[in-house]
């Protein structure tokens, strides 16, 4: 695909065909994404491949709003940052995911960004935490790794 199509064609999708998503594809999506610049070079984004159905389920439910329709993806990566490498993780990430979510719209797939970082559970109760907590003790991530986002993936539905 050309890449102002790729461009064009890149959206939110938030629903998607109860359809696997290769691992090779995905690993070749994180492989992408460990291109994108960095600052200094430091390297400092990492990703998680999630593709158990019931680890999915539980990552939907990070937030109360905006990240439900998760439950139907076929897989989700969570993009994470070191952060005893730079201050500038979050930047980082930032690019890394983007990076991704394009070589996944290049591959036919649908992807959205479900932000975690600085975004409470619930906007309600104040005692469930924050997404990133939550996410954080659901997958064993490491202290010094910081969650940016989660990129639910999947084939799109046809009516989107």
């Amino acid at each position: 695909m050309e890449f102002n199509d790729v461009i064009r064609l890149r959206h939110n999708v938030r629903s998607f065909e109860d359809r696997p998503v290769d691992r090779e594809m995905l690993d070749d999506l994180v492989q992408v994404a460990l291109t994108a610049p960095s600052s200094r070079n430091s390297k400092s984004s990492a990703f998680l491949i999630v593709e158990d159905k019931d680890t999915i389920l539980a990552l939907s439910q990070m937030r109360e709003s905006g990240s439900g329709f998760m439950k139907d993806a076929a897989a989700a990566i969570v993009v994470l940052g070191d952060a005893s490498k730079t201050d500038l993780w979050l930047d980082n990430c930032a690019i890394s995911a983007t990076f991704l979510q394009l070589a996944a719209t290049d591959r036919g797939l649908g992807s959205c960004w479900v932000h975690v970082c600085g975004r409470p559970r619930s906007k309600t109760d104040a005692s469930l935490g924050d997404a990133e907590g939550y996410v954080r003790n659901l997958l064993g991530i490491k202290d010094n790794m910081r969650v940016l986002c989660v990129i639910a993936l999947g084939y799109p539905k046809e009516n989107q």
